[in-house]
């Protein structure tokens, strides 16, 4: 039976840009006990023998009976309809103390000597009555669907309900702060008020039925909740349950003595826009959004910022992603830029910072630690002078990679540079690390006890120390091990003049920031001028190591070969 029941009661929330005056919602409830059966198959049977003349229809079945088993009706935004029991409450004058009793009270009036009140079973309960305000939401009614309306806790809710404090966390703290009941599955409207930032109010209704047995309507236990309604008034509409939208209905079980099982059909019946309104009002939203538009682009301006001529602007977003392939867990990485020659920043930029503690994961066969680290990078290129080098230094990024353990114990994992890419666009870089290496049994212990290990006293030996000043760096005797790698990602972006101007492209280009103009297509080439320059250092360094005997013999022979 439960296939033939919507067990979806969760409440749906809506965006309407109309007035939520212009709702209305039909409701529709139907008895479906044995009793209401019965009385349909008597119903049949005395229509098919009034077909046949045998029986009166007005003897055996009244309005009441029919309207006791099911009722159908369209309800507006705060509509109020009168229960049976508020009809009898506000009929007295007397019981009424407010001035909102007191309105009810002439409305009740006027609908005992119309012809009486236009629904059976079915009322409300608007914001301004009083029933909203004192009893509790789950309190509103007193029968539940197939599926009860209290939420379950989630899997990540439960756990989060015991999970342990972390011994970083485990600190003097100060004692107003609770350090359980992390998680309060009925908060107080006190509780919410003080504890959630924000806190929009809205705007309630409830639409309610009357499920007393028949011929003895207006008993309070009896009152069941139906659908509930809310607004913020910025155009947010919550409904609970939603609308059936062609779905099954939903089950109400009623907890009287006979147990008896209604249906509940929930439907939107406002009354939808004309095409004439409807076009009207896109025209007006299209006018607005114009002209917010223009008030922007008046803010912005529509010049694109550009750099001064001669400058070079090198921005860089990019992400710390990974590391994997350490020795132990808890990593976080120290990294900061170094600017080479002709290369300047902004004043407030910041060249270094530090990433989170991250926590391995074992992936694999390798422990990897997932940073997702954003960092951006702003510089500028100038060449001051007309002879600089062709090839330009690009900015350096070296990173250390830490360890942290619960004793507050931190340990060098490795070392590593990374060369910022000369062509725009993405790049996906690993870089492999290492570290000082001290031999010895002592050194390891040490390490593992204590923490603690060699570390560079200058981060520029990773490369090129900055002291350097010589042709040759050689770093024999220095003792190192590889330990894991960092990979990146990265987002370059180059602007400059010379790249608008297209004509700048054809003619010869002899400053720096000429070249760098057409840098982008030309990244192939730099790196062949690259490597063709290091061999020739090389050929130079071999020939000044050979005897001036075998030089002078290799030229005679060159000559005679000519000859």
């Amino acid at each position: 039976m439960a296939d033939c029941w919507n067990t979806d009661t969760g409440e749906a929330v809506y965006r309407s840009r109309d007035a939520v005056k212009n709702l209305r919602i039909k409701v529709r409830i139907e008895r479906m006990t044995s009793t209401a059966a019965l009385s349909q198959h008597l119903q049949h049977q005395i229509l098919s023998q009034q077909e046949r003349g045998a029986i009166e229809m007005e003897t055996l079945t009244s309005q009441g009976q029919t309207g006791d088993n099911e009722e159908e009706l369209v309800v507006g935004w705060q509509e109020k309809l009168f229960s049976q029991y508020e009809m009898e409450l506000y009929h007295n004058e007397a019981a009424c103390q407010t001035p909102l009793d007191r309105q009810y009270h002439t409305e009740v009036k006027a609908l005992n000597r119309a012809k009486g009140r236009p629904n059976h079973r079915i009322f409300t309960y608007t914001d301004h009555d009083r029933y909203t305000s004192w009893l509790p939401f789950h309190q509103l009614h007193s029968t539940d669907f197939l599926t009860t309306t209290k939420s379950s806790p989630t899997f990540l809710a439960e756990r989060m309900a015991s999970v342990r404090h972390r011994r970083q966390d485990r600190r003097t703290m100060d004692c107003s702060i609770p350090k359980s009941k992390i998680i309060n599955w009925e908060p107080t409207e006190e509780f919410v008020k003080s504890s959630h930032v924000v806190n929009s109010t809205m705007q309630a209704m409830h639409i309610m039925a009357d499920l007393s047995p028949p011929g003895r309507l207006g008993q309070k236990e009896y009152e069941c909740l139906l659908v509930t309604i809310k607004t913020d008034g910025s155009g947010t509409v919550v409904v609970k349950p939603d609308f059936n939208k062609g779905k099954e209905p939903y089950r109400i079980a009623s907890d009287g003595r006979k147990n008896e099982v209604w249906r509940l059909t929930v439907e939107n019946v406002s009354t939808p826009m004309q095409p004439e309104e409807k076009e009207r009002e896109e025209n007006m939203y299209k006018d607005l959004y114009v002209r917010h538009k223009e008030y922007l682009n008046s803010l912005v301006g529509h010049d694109f910022e550009m750099p001064p001529g001669g400058v070079l602007r090198y921005l860089m977003n990019g992400e710390i992603v990974l590391a994997k392939g350490f020795e132990y867990d808890n990593l976080y990485i120290h990294f900061f830029m170094e600017l080479p020659n002709n290369w300047s920043s902004l004043p407030f930029q910041s060249l270094s910072g530090v990433t989170q503690t991250c926590r391995t994961k074992t992936l694999g066969k390798e422990n990897v630690a997932f940073f997702s680290y954003p960092f951006s990078f702003e510089a500028f290129y100038m060449c001051e002078k007309e002879g600089e080098e062709l090839i330009p230094q690009w900015p350096v990024l070296y990173f250390k990679v830490l360890s942290l353990d619960s004793w507050q114990r931190y340990r060098t994992e490795g070392y590593g540079y990374l060369l910022f890419p000369a062509v725009s666009g993405k790049h996906t870089i690993t870089c492999h690390t290492w570290r000082p290496l001290q031999t010895g049994t002592v050194s390891a212990l040490r390490r593992f006890f204590i923490g603690g290990s060699p570390e560079l006293e200058d981060h520029s030996y990773i490369r090129i120390p900055g002291t350097f000043k010589g042709e040759r760096l050689s770093r024999f005797g220095f003792c190192t091990e590889t330990t894991g790698s960092v990979t990146f990602n990265l987002h370059c972006i180059q602007q400059a003049r010379a790249f608008v101007d297209a004509t700048m492209l054809k003619k010869r280009r002899q400053k720096v920031f000429d070249q760098l103009g057409g840098f982008s297509q030309q990244g192939s080439v730099c790196t062949i001028l690259e490597a063709f320059q290091r061999a020739r250092r090389k050929m130079q360094d071999a020939r000044e190591s050979l005897p001036k005997d075998l030089i002078n013999t290799t030229s005679q022979h060159r000559i005679e070969s000519s000859a």
